[in-house]
């Protein structure tokens, strides 16, 4: 392995445990490449996460896709996600995020947010920058975008990110699913999932309490 490389695995493995002690050492498994569908937390929901049509990338060999319900309206639950510059009051992975155009969130808006990468013996703390553009969304029902992330000894060519809302028994079941492409991700596929899912896993956690706090659950 190259030292970029090595570098790019130290600091996975610090997220991901970082992450992972932030929610309760959430549990996640990497599915292998190619694997068919399975569990929710298999890495690949049972069924295709779409919006408007549109999926993750559907040749990635890092990808990680789950799902929770949450006890508010589903309009809450679409509102709190897609108010991306709120983000940082309920997310405490998320260190800092703004719009880069002005007005409703809507296909070709862009956003940059930032989330802290822990320090190692190896490897100072830095800081995880992302870029993303919003190609498909619709009101109350699905959003997706995609961009880069980069950090110090870290990169990511780029991140599909899909969102569904459905209003369901008890409230809103929100289901996501992610891929990363870029020669550093698919240079250790496992821990660039186990990655990935830590981070999905905890955002789930953090936007159904979000979203439950602001209905009175």
């Amino acid at each position: 392995m190259s030292v970029t490389r090595s570098r790019f695995a130290t600091r996975l493995a610090a997220l991901t445990l970082s992450l992972a002690a932030a929610g309760g050492a959430l549990a996640v498994t990497a599915a292998p490449a190619g694997a068919a569908p399975g569990p929710a937390h298999a890495g690949r929901p049972d069924a295709a996460v779409e919006c408007r049509g549109r999926s993750t990338d559907p040749d990635a060999l890092v990808r990680y896709g789950t799902e929770i319900l949450i006890h508010a309206p589903l309009s809450t639950v679409f509102r709190t996600q897609t108010d991306v510059e709120r983000w940082p009051s309920w997310q405490d992975a998320v260190l800092s995020s703004e719009r880069l155009d002005s007005g409703p969130l809507r296909p070709g808006s862009a956003f940059r947010w930032t989330t802290p990468v822990p320090a190692t013996p190896a490897t100072p703390a830095t800081t995880l920058t992302v870029t993303s553009t919003v190609q498909q969304l619709r009101r109350d029902d699905c959003v997706r975008w995609t961009g880069p992330a980069t950090g110090e000894g870290i990169h990511i060519d780029e991140g599909t990110h899909v969102w569904t809302f459905t209003k369901v028994k008890g409230g809103t079941l929100v289901r996501t699913e992610e891929t990363w492409t870029g020669d550093q991700a698919e240079a250790d596929v496992d821990l660039s999932t186990q990655a990935l899912g830590a981070g999905l896993e905890i955002w789930l956690k953090d936007l159904k309490a979000a979203a439950e706090t602001r209905t009175g659950c």
